[in-house]
């Protein structure tokens, strides 16, 4: 039988210590048994023998090639990994491109749908005819600003007078549902609503355009920065009476089942004859919160919101009679909700002059006794029926039309949400929850803008 065999110092090792090694090595492969194949490391040789043979006559001695052949796979594994790596991140990259160009594609298709659809349609408005009208949005021209944009006084080829809003969000993925929204919201006419003329969607960005109403909104009126014209009372009596018709049409005569969430005083335009035009209607189901995607979110304006409306989310149309209670209330009293301090609100004001039997001294003190005291007092006490903690309790908004016209009986209110612990002592009607929050009307909600506490009366 042939043996083949291999021993090797390392080069540091002296030949003495060589020797000593190789020798202690052969010593301790020889007391092993006899086997096909053996191995011996030392510290400082390495002895080896085989009946196959292992190694190659070459220069390369004490197993040269196998440590070539391991450096050679090393190499082949880290090539290998790297192209699956860069494979796979191509591969990964091609998959968002793709996916962003068929998306693009989508979008151009649905616009592509819709142009056809636009061009035809009375509701379709060139951007750049919107942009010239405005001269460029310029700032001169600028009437407002809410929450869902900014509004502009335009005048078009035609001399048409028109407001154009700005939204805030561009989304073609909504574009249709917009479009369809904004069709059906068109068809709705009544004499106290702004009327919407149409939209731009195929521009940079998405307008909507509106009728003007140049008397501006009621909030400039009792505004101590804008200084107007005193409102008559005759007018405020005009103007209150007109709003709720606009809201009974909206709730129960449209087509549409609308909630309009936001009735305040600054979305009540007034025209040249000072006639009421609730502005923004409808649209909360159109302006996605988010800005992404249509929501439920509450929204609305902290002082104008219902009870039930800001602790539960229940939103019926009982939560914009709550806010056109306030809106009455302020009107009245010529006082905005916001100018009073958070631990109290005309809400309390009010009640505690209607408990008192003294409801005319709330009326606004700048009328100086020029208004009707009993129409006054009905005023007030038709406010606080509109919010009374219990929903079930407000009227609807056509009863509501009927007691300002004097066709239906007015009853008497229950106690308002919103007071503290004095008043609610004080008094022997007290609701089994009422709800006290921060006020600020000028404030959009917000996660952390309001307290709350509800108060048990046991």
């Amino acid at each position: 039988m042939t043996v083949y065999g291999l021993a090797q110092c390392w080069e540091l090792v002296s030949r003495t210590g060589c020797e000593r090694c190789l020798a202690n090595a052969f010593h301790n492969i020889s007391s092993c048994t006899p086997k096909e194949e053996g191995r011996i490391l030392n510290a400082g040789c390495y002895m080896r023998y085989s009946t196959q043979k292992f190694y190659y006559n070459s220069s390369n001695t004490m197993g040269g090639n196998n440590i070539h052949q391991g450096y050679h796979s090393a190499i082949t594994l880290a090539a290998t990994s790297s192209a699956l790596a860069l494979v796979l991140v191509v591969t990964t990259v091609v998959f968002i491109v793709r996916k962003k160009i068929l998306k693009k594609r989508r979008e151009r298709k649905l616009v592509g749908d819709l142009l056809a659809t636009l061009n035809k349609s009375k509701l379709n408005f060139s951007y750049e005819i919107l942009e010239r009208a405005t001269n460029f949005f310029h700032s001169s021209n600028k009437l407002g600003q809410g929450g869902s944009g900014s509004v502009y006084k335009g005048v078009l080829p035609d001399g048409r007078v028109i407001a154009v809003k700005r939204l805030f969000f561009n989304s073609v993925q909504w574009v249709d549902h917009f479009f369809n929204e904004v069709n059906l919201i068109s068809d709705i006419h009544h004499k106290n609503l702004v009327k919407l003329l149409g939209c731009s969607i195929t521009g940079p960005e998405s307008l909507l355009v509106y009728e003007y109403v140049p008397n501006q909104s009621l909030h400039d009126y009792f505004s101590v920065k804008k200084n107007l014209q005193l409102l008559r009372w005759d007018v405020r009596y005009k103007i209150i009476l007109g709003t709720a018709e606009g809201l009974a049409y909206l709730h129960e005569e449209s087509k549409l089942r609308i909630i309009h969430r936001d009735i305040k005083l600054s979305n009540i335009l007034l025209n040249e004859d000072f006639m009421p035009k609730i502005a923004d209607f409808g649209l909360a189901r159109l302006f996605p919160e988010d800005k992404t995607h249509i929501s439920t979110a509450i929204a609305g304006t902290l002082g104008y919101m219902a009870p039930e409306y800001v602790v539960r989310g229940k939103l019926t149309e009982k939560a914009d009679v709550y806010s056109f209670g306030v809106l009455i209330l302020e009107v009245v009293c010529g006082k905005r909700n916001s100018s009073f301090s958070e631990n109290s609100s005309i809400l309390q004001m009010v009640w505690n002059l209607y408990v008192a039997s003294r409801p005319c001294e709330a009326v606004d003190p700048e009328l100086e006794a020029n208004f009707q005291e009993v129409e006054a007092s009905q005023l007030l006490q038709i406010g606080l029926l509109c919010v009374q903690a219990s929903a079930e309790l407000r009227p609807s908004m056509p009863v509501v039309v009927k007691m300002l016209t004097h066709s239906q009986d007015i009853p008497q209110p229950t106690q308002p949400p919103f007071l503290n612990s004095s008043i609610r002592e004080a008094n022997q009607i007290v609701p089994l929850r009422a709800y006290n929050f921060q006020l600020d009307s000028d404030t959009q909600t917000s996660g952390n803008s309001m307290t709350e506490s509800l108060i048990d009366p046991r």
